[in-house]
């Protein structure tokens, strides 16, 4: 599944997320990298360096946009003005499509600046759909939903969260950003099997896929993006790889930031399972 309508029929490889400590480093020597993914909000400005960087950015490499606030599962539907900023944003980097989270973070205008779980009822499938419905309609490019990772449960679910997932996708018709360190957090701070999750997956709707690493504390583990990317993560990656094919591939590391090649280094090891996919699609 290398290319996908979810993805505009792309296929993009192996990136790493833009992140200041590289600005120089990138900008003075150009390092080989297949794309970079930037999280919208950091851009959605009218002027300054952040744009000007960007937009050096964008004359070598190709981007795309990551979100971390539209909240598509908040009941008071989405912020328009966010939308006009995202939208402007999405017409200067030509990103092929556009990601974010599904989960809520606001309530009245009030903003929680948190990536906060769902309850996993009917109720909230139908308010994530008619936002991501209405998203899609304006942006005018693919937008797909990331699983977040969890550390707490609602007792008013009534289905698992791939359910949830498949639900939503299915209905909204959009795709997804499976993120395989998102599963592997919740799934050892909830007991389920993240097999299960990956293989409940629609696969035809993935479009991308997140890596990254965490920390683990006496009782559960956090999605902290600031380590390397644990042997389990790996092994669930490939099942996610064998499963959906080469398909786009994004290590976030976000803090205790190490140098690019370090980075780009961890990010790289993904190719191998790429390749071996290409391979085996090829062969078929």
């Amino acid at each position: 599944m290398p290319a996908n309508r979810f993805n505009g029929f792309t296929n993009y490889g192996v990136g790493i997320g833009l992140r200041v400590p590289h600005y120089r480093h990138i900008l003075e020597t150009r390092p080989a990298a297949d794309w970079f993914e930037i999280i919208s909000e950091n851009y959605m400005i009218d002027g300054g360096r952040p744009l000007a960087i960007l937009d050096s950015i964008l004359e070598h490499y190709k981007v795309v946009q990551h979100g971390v606030s539209l909240y598509l599962g908040s009941t008071d539907g989405l912020n328009q003005d966010h939308l006009r900023r995202l939208k402007a944003l999405i017409k200067r980097t030509g990103t092929p499509w556009v990601s974010d989270h599904l989960c809520w973070g606001s309530v009245d205008g009030r903003y929680s600046h948190d990536l906060l779980p769902l309850p996993y009822t009917w109720e909230a499938v139908e308010i994530c759909v008619a936002n991501i419905k209405c998203a899609q309609d304006f942006l005018e490019v693919p937008l797909i939903v990331e699983n977040v990772s969890s550390y707490a449960e609602f007792s008013d679910s009534v289905m698992t969260e791939w359910e949830f997932l498949s639900e939503i996708v299915e209905r909204a018709d959009c795709g997804i950003l499976i993120d395989v360190n998102n599963v592997y957090v919740s799934s050892r701070n909830h007991e389920f099997d993240p097999s299960l999750y990956v293989d409940s997956v629609p696969t035809e709707r993935v479009a991308q896929i997140h890596i990254a690493g965490h920390s683990n504390y006496d009782n559960y583990i956090l999605d902290t993006h600031d380590h390397p990317v644990v042997n389990d993560v790996w092994r669930l990656y490939s099942r996610v790889i064998d499963r959906v094919g080469p398909t786009a591939t994004l290590l976030e590391w976000d803090d205790r930031i190490p140098s690019f090649d370090e980075v780009m280094t961890e990010a790289l090891k993904s190719r191998s399972f790429l390749e071996q996919a290409t391979c085996c699609e090829a062969a078929s």
